[in-house]
């Protein structure tokens, strides 16, 4: 196992202030303070060469798990043991053999080129020169970016600096990767390119990654398993196929007829969401699929016929809200 996390847990003391001057003379006196639970006892197990989406809102415990993960946070009790390694402890074989990605924290200096970033990264992690060569040109390729290692880093756009931030964060190839909202902020057309990079790259080192996203299209297109957190505690893991199908007991049949019909033909098999010839839509049970959809095709003229699952968002909804 890559990745043991058991019993979990991260406290946090957060200091009250009553609003004013009154409020703020008093909290020289006495201040308040209150332990905020940010992780609560969570446990996990991630094998070599999985990508995993790790989801949830805002506050929900990702980043701070991913920082223990990392190293970065000492946690308040339970195990957490990486590449057979106490993450906290930061020792220099461990911290060779992760990465971390941090969508909206700047890791390259600011005022040079990043190449120049590049040769101190060399240097830290102490890759040798023909070693360093093939990553760089590999990691360059695979981002199309070659265009951007000789301008000076506050010249280049969000997205460029994500892909020198990215070539910066893996050029001592990493076993295991840690990506939080790698694609914030990013336009569309730099998302789709940087989700196509992460495939490539868990494919090519079988490296071990975990991804935090706001955007549902990043972990339905990397991750087949996900693990669901909302208020410092795991609501499910497992594959994402799974999930779809224990909060949607339905799916959309979308239908573009030949032939006007009676809508009460398509009434008695679902439940009709919308029609305007030649588009209906039907809502049917998911066992009921397969049947209403032969059904369809053997009494009705059809131009076309498509089954759609739900959006993931709305599973996701469903799971935070515990909606069945």
């Amino acid at each position: 196992m890559v990745i043991s996390v058991d019993n979990l847990s991260k406290n946090y003391q957060v200091f009250k202030k009553e609003p004013g001057l009154k409020g703020s003379l008093f909290s020289l006196l006495r201040r308040k303070q209150e332990t905020v639970q940010a992780v609560k006892n969570i446990s996990l197990k991630i094998s070599e060469g999985e990508l995993v989406g790790f989801i949830g809102p805002n506050g929900a415990g990702k980043t701070t798990t991913l920082k223990c993960l990392s190293g970065l946070l000492y946690p308040t009790s339970g195990k957490i043991e990486v590449l057979g390694f106490n993450p906290y402890e930061r020792k220099k074989e461990f911290l060779k053999q992760i990465g971390l990605i941090m969508g909206q924290k700047n890791q390259l200096w600011w005022d040079l080129p990043a190449i120049d970033t590049f040769t101190l990264q060399k240097e830290i992690y102490e890759i040798p020169d023909s070693e360093y060569k093939k990553n760089l040109s590999d990691l360059v390729n695979l981002l199309d970016a070659e265009e951007f290692l000789k301008t000076p880093v506050k010249k280049l756009s969000l997205g460029q600096r994500m892909k020198m931030k990215i070539v910066a964060t893996l050029l001592h190839t990493p076993r295991v990767l840690f990506l939080d909202e790698p694609t914030i902020g990013l336009d569309v057309v730099m998302q789709q390119a940087l989700r196509n990079f992460i495939k490539e790259y868990n494919k090519r080192y079988k490296s071990t990654v975990i991804l935090t996203s706001h955007y549902m299209v990043d972990v339905e297109e990397l991750c087949k398993r996900v693990i669901i957190i909302n208020h410092g505690k795991i609501l499910y893991d497992g594959l994402l196929s799974n999930l779809v199908k224990k909060y949607t007991a339905h799916k959309t049949i979308k239908i573009t007829l030949k032939e006007k019909t009676n809508e009460a033909f398509f009434s008695k098999l679902g439940e009709v969401e919308y029609y305007s010839y030649p588009n209906l839509t039907l809502l049917v049970k998911r066992t009921d699929t397969s049947s209403v959809v032969s059904k369809i095709l053997d009494e009705q003229k059809v131009e076309d016929i498509n089954i759609e699952e739900p959006e993931i968002e709305d599973v996701i909804r469903k799971v935070f809200t515990g909606e069945k």
